[in-house]
């Protein structure tokens, strides 16, 4: 199986089209996430759909807007709102995953193996074959 991070954007209108596509694919998906993380003392996070896999091919997406939401102390923000909306249209739960922050690999290949291994041992998503 081949499970791939899709990168839309960083969060700003790009989330409307994760969105999009998690409602147009509703029968695919899977999970939604919020993976939160702290980058200099500011905390952000990255909102993402995990698709089911295909039925050809066995491949699976998991498209996400990264770390373009900043997160407040005090307060939800319209994102998070809408997201928890979208969730509740999908009659999915939130799951919040704790993770390193993006700038801390040189590389965006290496940050997405680090997620998908977290979503692996969290059984998000289905081991290596």
């Amino acid at each position: 199986m081949i499970q791939r991070m899709i990168e839309i954007g960083e969060g700003y209108s790009d989330l409307y089209e994760l969105f999009e596509i998690a409602k147009s694919q509703k029968d695919r998906v899977k999970f939604l996430l919020k993976l939160t993380a702290e980058n200099k003392g500011s905390k952000c996070c990255s909102f993402a759909v995990i698709l089911s896999p295909t039925s050809i091919g066995e491949f699976q997406p998991i498209y996400y807007c990264r770390e373009g939401i900043t997160l407040k102390d005090d307060s939800v923000t319209k994102r998070e709102v809408l997201f928890e909306e979208l969730a509740t249209t999908l009659n999915k739960e939130i799951i919040t995953l704790q993770i390193r922050h993006s700038s801390s690999f040189h590389e965006n290949d290496l940050f997405h193996q680090y997620i998908i291994g977290i979503l692996r041992l969290n059984h998000l998503i289905p081991p290596m074959k």
